[in-house]
């Protein structure tokens, strides 16, 4: 990621290019016909309020004329006229509401999903949460969640609302300027012997009332950025271990550790309100300035055209017309003043969505150098070498063989590097260089099973399922694997819904895995410690249906494992030392 520019204009050209940069996409992509036509109805419908707002700003004259003229015929009859002129308002609002909000649930539903995609493709989402862990200086994205969920909601609404705000200024400003000039006359100063005639003079006191309180809204409100983009990341965070302590309640209720979730929730939740504290005391500042200012734009253009009128140079009708003239002008001046608290939050969340889209084009890539090797029953593996996020080196292995027939256990100190190098060749880890040949193998040949395995929220057939990327089995096949995993308790609740992984144990969990590679009749098995939490007899029974189904697939079998011996099913060792070197890939011993 660049440096942002030091400059005022250099900041502004570069925030201003990266809204562009998450707004393009949009409106030059797959659907950008169906956007351009939304977003030029929404302009022209912005432009159509604001030719009523003329239309009704001269009605003022004419109807203000009459009262004080006491003309009943007109009185009447403009009154007629206000109620299509009314009418005629109302339904250009009412589109213009609809279908604002239209494009910005279009757009967020696009960008969510062209969002989806890339935090999905090639392992990204598991790439940042690694960064993330690994360095503590902050630099990756913290909750994705978050930033894929509500900061789209928020750039797209505010990027919408606040770009049409800015539109319907302008144009209000180009379309009441000219009335106020010709309304305001000109004013003499006197100078010395002589005087200064300053013609439309209401237009430069609309134009010097409004920079001026737009100069003192920027310097009153400019911490309002640096507080909004906290809020936001310390409201995510408090959320965040909430999510956290819903997943790991058994573990914490085992452990009796409600006073110590208490204290970090409580941490969290004082972050946020200490900080909170703070954005209210700056918006409150900033409110004592907005409504001060707006309250005495009311009356300004009273004040100031007050002696042309008791002096009888305008009727109350132009009296009307130019105070209205000039609080369209002032509001359109004014727009950056009534908008600040917004662009803050806006600017918080578009630094948010950049830096996270910013962290995904910049991920380490796909790790190992993989292809296709020319002997359909042998993995070719390295030498490779591994490192860490941080770029320390972890392990370092010549070059190895996986044939078919090989039940591999991988073994070595705890925080070698064993889960690792699993990643590596289950094609997970990034950091990793050298060349990996794995067999030409239709999908599915290949199962990594994790120590702690993934089961989604849903039925038990989506569970046992999942991720769900072939043709499902019948019924029949599902009771049968779930019967070999030792799970008979579970065979008539396949449409049962709950949250799995909180319901089932950890080796029931476990148990379903293996129910899983019973399914798939993977050729290739890669396990990190998949029946740790099984009893011994349990682990046997079910290792040695896993070793009558590779047998029967000719297959191979990649394991951590600590006890090489057991139940005779490794034929091999790669052994770790402290160092993360491989010291040696053997024959295992026979018990």
């Amino acid at each position: 990621m660049s440096t942002a520019p030091t400059s005022k204009l250099g900041r502004f050209r570069h925030f201003a290019g990266l809204a562009w940069a998450l707004s393009r996409p949009y409106f030059f992509g797959d659907e950008k016909w169906r956007a351009r036509g939304l977003l030029a109805a929404i302009v022209a419908l912005n432009l159509g309020a604001v030719y009523m707002l003329v239309l009704i700003n001269e009605w003022n004259r004419v109807f203000y004329d009459a009262l004080q003229d006491k003309n009943a015929e007109v009185f009447w009859r403009e009154l007629g006229r206000f109620t299509y002129l009314a009418f005629a308002f109302v339904v250009i609002a009412v589109y213009r509401f609809y279908l604002t909000q239209l494009l910005e649930v279009r757009w967020r539903r696009w960008m969510t999903a062209h969002t989806l995609d890339r935090w999905l493709a090639h392992k990204a989402f598991y790439q940042m949460e690694l960064l993330r862990h690994a360095r503590a200086s902050g630099s990756t994205p913290d909750n994705p969640d978050q930033r894929i969920s509500e900061d789209i909601r928020l750039f797209t609404s505010e990027t919408v609302s606040l770009s049409m705000g800015l539109l319907n200024a302008v144009v209000t400003l180009v379309s009441f300027v000219g009335i106020l000039w010709s309304l305001s006359g000109a004013m003499s100063i006197p100078w010395g012997e002589s005087s200064v005639t300053i013609p439309g003079f209401m237009v430069w006191l609309a134009v010097v009332y409004c920079l001026v309180g737009s100069v003192l809204t920027h310097y009153i409100g400019r911490p309002l950025i640096t507080l909004n983009f906290e809020q936001q990341k310390r409201e995510a965070d408090f959320r965040h271990h909430l999510v956290r302590l819903r997943e790991h309640s058994e573990a914490v209720a085992m452990d009796r550790g409600e006073a110590a979730e208490r204290s970090q929730l409580d941490v969290r939740f004082g972050d946020a309100i200490r900080n909170y504290l703070r954005l209210i005391a700056a918006q409150k500042r900033l409110t004592w300035f907005t409504a001060g200012f707006s309250q005495a734009a009311v009356v300004f253009p009273f004040i100031v055209a007050a002696p042309r009128f008791f002096s009888g140079a305008i009727q109350l009708g132009e009296l009307m017309q130019i105070a209205s003239a000039f609080g369209r002008v002032q509001d359109a001046l004014s727009w950056f003043v009534d908008s600040y608290d917004r662009l803050a939050a806006w600017r918080a969340t578009t630094d948010r969505l950049t830096g996270f889209e910013a962290s995904m084009g910049t991920l380490p890539g796909a790790g190992l150098q993989t292809a296709t090797s020319e002997h359909p029953d042998r993995w070719s593996v390295g030498p490779l070498q591994l490192q860490l996020p941080s770029g320390q080196a972890l392990i370092s292995t010549p070059a190895l063989v996986w044939r078919a027939g090989d039940r591999i256990a991988l073994q070595g100190p705890s925080g070698s590097g064993k889960s690792t190098l699993l990643r590596a060749l289950a094609g997970l880890w990034p950091w990793a260089q050298g060349p990996l040949g794995r067999p030409a193998m239709a999908e599915g040949e290949v199962m990594f099973l994790p120590q702690h395995p993934y089961l989604p929220h849903g039925t038990l057939r989506q569970a046992l399922l999942y991720p769900g990327d072939g043709v499902a089995p019948d019924d029949g096949a599902l009771r049968a694997a779930l019967q070999q995993a030792h799970l008979p308790h579970l065979v008539e609740r396949l449409d049962a819904s709950q949250p799995w992984d909180q319901v089932l144990s950890g080796g029931e969990r476990q148990r379903l895995a293996l129910a899983r590679a019973f399914l798939r009749q993977p050729r290739w098995l890669i396990t990190d410690e998949a029946t740790s939490a099984l009893d011994s007899a349990t682990e046997l029974a079910l290792t040695d249906s896993l070793l009558e189904m590779l047998k029967a697939r000719n297959g191979g079998w990649i394991s951590i494992a600590h006890h090489t011996a057991k139940n005779g099913i490794f034929t091999h060792v790669w052994q770790l030392d402290n160092h993360g070197l491989l010291e040696r890939a053997v024959p295992a011993a026979t018990p």
